[in-house]
């Protein structure tokens, strides 16, 4: 295992004053990098997966480890809690919620001078010390948690009776939990500014803001286009499929192609009409090949980034989506001078039908080349870059240093072999 040590031999700086001089010129500074869990390769591993190439030898942990492929954290070992040995971890992990406080508190980081947190939810809650320092990037406060609680208790249906009941105190717990952790961080980074201004909320501190990373080289720029609309993601209640599928019922002269798997299957069939074509689950070059040949992208969820969104435009596809969170930073609007995308104002099935007749009656303003450009702001080099320059800003002994270089096998085979879906 490597030892996470970084070798400073270089990097000459004048030592800095109070907790951060004990991070020196000519030491060798250990790194160690903490996330939630490890289970898939979705958009939060995409951001792990830049960190990791950003510090190489940097040690790992989790809070359980199921992965099976490895190739997008190197091949690296990592270290866990007592809640990979609990019956079911592997499948049912998120229902060990309670226990996720008491067991990320658990890891010794002690002999680090340098921690980076990858937060889902409760990854920044590590123990560290006065001359440790911490950055947090933050996906999102623990969603369920803070101003998400209502809508996650009824998508999950635990509205009222006991088990809404237990989930409240629970999720009230974790709230408790978690304002405490805060002053562990040093310095937060947020995936956008709309989980900044959460964190704001919930914390009361500033977070810099460094986009995801979005893998825009593997989503070729392709300028022609089908009659057809395009909606991808698993299809569980908060992406909103069945708005979409809703609306295209409503406008049979339109015709949309859904791909995608999940729990809201048999809900989202029973509403298709004949020119909606359910596709399934389907492997990223089938992906790849309906999002460069789409008319639009239609995206109705409320993400805090939404990776999927800015891939449709790396493609050269125009976007339709929700006009909250992410897609306010990630779509440009008609109002933009190089416009690539709608977004629309509410969840509702009428909102989505007028954006659709919207873009329509504008599809002349949208151009393949603009959506391009606009997804080349999201690329994973720009991510590693200023994510490096950030950390690097904040620890002594590194500001002389230089970003790895990148481009291993292990990472390309990584990127070459995952969908989207995930995110």
């Amino acid at each position: 295992m490597s030892d996470g040590r970084i070798d400073t031999a270089a990097w000459r700086v004048s030592p800095g004053r109070g907790a951060r001089a004990a991070i020196r010129a000519g030491k060798t500074v250990r790194v160690a990098i903490v996330h939630d869990w490890l289970v898939t390769y979705a958009g939060a591993e995409r951001v792990l997966e830049q960190i990791v190439a950003c510090f190489p030898d940097a040690d790992l942990f989790a809070l359980v480890d199921f992965l099976e492929d490895r190739s997008f954290i190197r091949g690296k070992p990592v270290k866990t809690t007592f809640i990979q040995k609990l019956p079911r971890a592997r499948t049912k992990y998120r229902a060990y919620l309670p226990l996720m406080p008491f067991a990320i508190e658990q890891f010794d980081l002690s002999a680090y001078d340098v921690v980076i947190s990858s937060s889902i939810a409760v990854a920044k809650g590590v123990l560290t010390g006065p001359d440790q320092v911490h950055i947090s990037y933050v996906h999102s406060p623990i969603r369920a948690a803070w101003d998400l609680q209502h809508p996650h208790l009824n998508e999950s249906r635990r509205k009222s009776g006991l088990k809404s009941a237990f989930a409240r105190l629970v999720l009230h717990y974790l709230r408790t939990w978690d304002i405490p952790t805060v002053n562990s961080v040093d310095s937060f980074v947020a995936n956008s500014t709309s989980t900044a201004r959460r964190i704001w909320k919930a914390y009361q501190r500033d977070a810099a803001v460094i986009f995801p990373p979005v893998d825009v080289e593997g989503f070729a720029l392709h300028t022609e286009k089908d009659d057809f609309y395009l909606a991808a993601s698993r299809l569980v209640p908060e992406q909103k499929l069945d708005l979409i599928v809703d609306a295209f019922a409503k406008m049979p002269g339109r015709r949309l192609v859904v791909i995608g798997d999940g729990p809201e299957l048999r809900k989202v069939r029973a509403k298709a009409t004949p020119n909606v074509e359910l596709m399934g689950d389907q492997r990223f070059p089938v992906l790849l090949d309906r999002m460069r040949r789409a008319k639009a992208f239609v995206f109705a969820a409320h993400e805090d980034f939404g990776s999927s969104v800015v891939e449709a435009q790396a493609c050269g596809t125009p976007v339709i989506a929700f006009g909250k969170g992410g897609a306010l930073e990630t779509v440009r609007d008609l109002s933009d001078a190089r416009p690539s995308g709608i977004v629309f104002g509410e969840q509702t099935v009428e909102a989505i039908m007028a954006a659709v007749e919207d873009f329509a009656a504008h599809a002349q303003c949208f151009t393949p080349a603009d959506c391009r450009a606009n997804a080349e702001r999201f690329s994973a080099a720009l991510f590693r870059t200023r994510f490096f320059a950030h950390v690097r800003a904040r620890v002594p002994a590194l500001r002389d240093s230089t970003l790895p270089p990148v481009g291993t096998p292990l990472a390309d085979a990584a990127a070459a072999s995952k969908s989207t879906l995930g995110s």
